[in-house]
């Protein structure tokens, strides 16, 4: 009787080790030459809303990028002069293209940043309040690890163990598998 695991260790070793094609898409299935999308952590954020405005600030460093949006239909306001206080000190922001700038003395700590914003625009003058919730990145030295050829070998191995497992067992299977048939006959 022929055994087979010949064949199921090459299988196991293509499932382990990916056959190195490249995956193709059916028919109705292609995206197209869409561009890769860089993926991380976002950058710290807070929003502020009143009945008539929509303040939301993006924090990068020491400056904080303003979006000021009306709130009945979330178009932007760009002709407002904005004066933000946090912690204590007040800033004006300066604008920038389709968005507001502030650039701090220092970058903030981690921890809670009341912010409030005076926000003037024509005749409407509104105080919207909102908090920047800064943390410390919790799993910083994570996305910094670069894995070392110790740790490859240690893979490779356990890829080799599990797979010399599956041909012992294919060897023994074909083994009881021809003891049989040699007591049928």
């Amino acid at each position: 009787m022929k055994s087979f695991h010949p064949l199921a260790a090459l299988m196991f070793a293509a499932l382990v080790f990916g056959t190195g094609l490249p995956a193709t898409a059916g028919e109705g299935h292609d995206h197209g030459d869409a561009a890769p999308v860089a993926t991380g952590p976002a950058l710290p954020r807070f929003a502020a809303v009143s009945e008539t405005f929509e303040l939301v600030g993006v924090l990068n460093g020491k400056q904080i990028t303003l979006y000021l949006d009306r709130a009945a239909d979330n178009a932007p306001v760009t002709d407002a002069q904005i004066e933000l206080e946090i912690g204590g000190a007040k800033l004006k922001a300066e604008k920038h293209e389709d968005a507001y700038e502030v650039v701090l003395a220092a970058a903030p700590q981690p921890g809670v940043l009341p912010i409030t914003a005076t926000v003037t625009a024509g005749k409407e003058v509104d105080l919207l309040a909102g908090e920047l919730d800064l943390h410390e990145e919790a799993h910083a030295d994570e996305a910094a690890h670069v894995h070392s050829w110790k740790e490859y070998a240690g893979w490779a191995a356990a890829a080799l163990a599990g797979l010399s497992v599956l041909i012992l067992i294919g060897r023994r299977l074909a083994a009881s598998r021809q003891r049989r048939a040699g007591a049928a006959a």
